[in-house]
């Protein structure tokens, strides 16, 4: 997506935008798209060309306007006549123009986002058997291609995998994951990529000077840099930047237009809240925030800087390569020599949290300010991994006495009763049994493990979730079942058991209310843990200084056993019950 030449300056009342004004006409003008650009002229040359082709990629990377050159390739009266030079359409050819004016009568094209019925597409494809009027070939060209119904893909299909030698079809569309794979398989398919900020830069430039107007490398990188990779986004920018100047696009005007903060001002917040001095943020915040920067943009630079530095530090000749700023070289490097990994990954996701709030919040001045004090108070705090070798080395230290207090019976079951204040276990009801070797389960537990390996998905589940245990032995169990589980489901288990045991089982319902299910036990047990996790200084520490965060789950320590973890736990929350 490039420059061309303009014709339509011959009226002055009539203004065109950058966008249309400056789009391509043939390949050779197309911007960033090498590969595609190469593919399809060797394929015009030799004349290999497909009956339908996928054009696919982000907004403003020239998928239309390829589609269009492909058009005209397809039926430029001048091109043809020069066997030699059949990949680049004239552009001046009765041919041409006309599809460059959306009249020609044999290239017709359809916005599926507005068509997008099985109607539509019969009556497109219905002209397919007529040979055109005028031109080489009949070209149909359907944009947005993954808005289409599925009956109306269905309606395709037939009519791309054998249509007449005259008919080609060209697929435009951003979203190509919702394109179905029979289409993509009966199309050549190309992705249009992202074009490169230093070459969205130089091409802006360039329609800055054929413009006449004056134009800092500074702005034109802020313009590419809000663009993201899209052409036509660029030059919309571009024209938006002229209307706001008299012929000179500063820096200053392009940040006022997009809401941004000066880049210095940027980097005067970030050293203020790595330094942890929340009042001096807060007060470059509000002078940012009164010349126009908008909490959410400050927020998205603050994260760009984040990303920036981080980049600096894996690699420091990023920062120092010709292209960039002077600013983002000098104060940088700088900055991201004085900082650690740990601590910028920790504000990489503290700030990404923040823009959700900001954008849910009734105020966005004021949720973007109480993300500065979060981040200014966490940037003081020591890396998470120091954290946790803190709370490993307590855990190795209370490990032994725990022993001593809390000794284990010799058949290595757990001796404190079920008052004691131990924690209990969470049932571990993801080792599967071996079903070659276990022929009688000995506990409700090995009855659902033992379904579990058999592939009796449902049935365990519903043995976790839905059962309660009233009494179990060998060959008989009691169960209470909920309103979830099946009619036939207690003669379902006891058949299944009876079959694989080769021993006879008897499954009853029972109207008494039975111990709670083994899930709402395991999640008891997990409540349990938390609570005593949640006591730790350690872990007070870090919720203070991350407000909003929570305990997900508990892992038990890399080496101890389930029963040897909770004593440890126990015992810690036994010594938090003592201050």
């Amino acid at each position: 997506m490039v420059m061309t030449v303009s014709h339509d300056n011959q009226n002055p009342t009539c203004y065109r935008v950058l966008a249309r004004k400056y789009r391509p006409t043939n390949f050779g003008q197309l911007v960033g798209q090498n590969g595609m650009v190469r593919t399809l002229e060797n394929a015009m040359a030799s004349g290999r060309i497909a009956h339908a082709f996928m054009l696919t990629g982000v907004r403003g990377t020239g998928k239309t306007t390829t589609a269009r050159i492909i058009a005209k390739a397809l039926n430029c009266l001048e091109a043809h006549k020069d066997k030699q030079n059949v990949a680049n359409p004239c552009g001046v050819c009765d041919s041409c123009v006309a599809i460059a004016e959306d009249r020609h009568i044999d290239v017709l094209e359809m916005d599926a986002a507005s068509r997008t019925g099985v109607d539509d597409i019969r009556e497109l494809i219905e002209g397919v058997q007529y040979k055109p009027s005028v031109a080489r070939f009949k070209v149909y060209i359907i944009d947005e291609v993954h808005m289409l119904s599925k009956n109306a893909f269905n309606a395709l299909l037939k009519t791309l995998e054998e249509p007449p030698e005259h008919v080609k079809f060209i697929f435009a569309t951003t979203e190509i994951r919702k394109v179905p794979v029979t289409v993509l398989s009966r199309c050549q398919r190309f992705d249009l990529k992202r074009i490169t900020e230093e070459v969205l830069i130089s091409h802006l430039q360039k329609i800055s000077e054929k413009e006449g107007i004056n134009a800092d490398r500074a702005s034109l990188r802020l313009i590419a840099n809000a663009a993201d990779g899209s052409v036509r986004d660029g030059l919309s920018l571009l024209d938006q930047a002229i209307s706001l100047s008299e012929q000179t696009i500063t820096e200053g005007i392009v940040q006022s237009m997009l809401g941004l903060a000066d880049r210095t001002a940027i980097y005067n917040l970030f050293e203020a809240l790595m330094k942890g001095e929340i009042q001096k943020a807060l007060n470059h915040f509000s002078s940012m925030h009164n010349n126009g920067s908008e909490p959410l943009m400050v927020l998205q630079d603050l994260l760009d800087l984040t990303y920036w530095l981080t980049r600096i530090k894996i690699d420091p000749n990023i920062g120092k390569a010709d292209h960039v700023a002077e600013t983002e070289k000098i104060r940088g490097s700088d900055l991201a020599n004085k900082m650690n990994m740990p601590t910028l990954t920790r504000t990489w996701q503290l700030i990404l949290r923040g823009l959700k709030e900001i954008s849910n919040a009734p105020s966005s001045r004021k949720a973007a300010e109480m993300v500065l004090v979060r981040l200014a108070y966490a940037a003081d705090l020591p890396p998470a991994n120091t954290l946790m070798e803190k709370i490993k080395n307590n855990q190795s230290s209370l490990l032994a006495d725990s022993s001593t207090k809390n000794p284990s019976s010799g058949d290595g079951t757990n001796s404190a009763g079920p008052n004691s204040g131990q924690l209990e276990t969470a049932p571990n009801l993801n080792k599967d049994i071996d079903i070659e070797t276990v022929v009688t389960p000995r506990t409700f537990k090995e009855v659902v493990s033992m379904f579990s390996a058999r592939k009796e998905a449902a049935i365990s589940s519903s043995l976790r979730r839905n059962v309660h245990l009233v009494h179990f032995e060998p060959g008989r169990i009691e169960i209470r079942p909920d309103e979830h589980v099946p009619r036939n489901f207690a003669s379902r288990v006891a058949a299944l058991l009876s079959d694989w045991t080769e021993t006879r089982w008897i499954v009853s319902i029972s109207t008494d209310l039975g111990n709670p299910t083994l899930e709402e036990q395991s999640r008891r047990a997990e409540k349990q843990k938390k609570d005593v996790i949640e006591k730790l200084p350690a872990v007070q520490a870090i919720k203070k200084a991350f407000p909003g965060s929570a305990i997900s789950k508990v892992t038990p320590k890399s080496g101890l056993t389930p029963t040897e973890d909770d004593a440890i736990l126990q015992h810690k929350y036994n010594i938090e019950e003592e201050r």
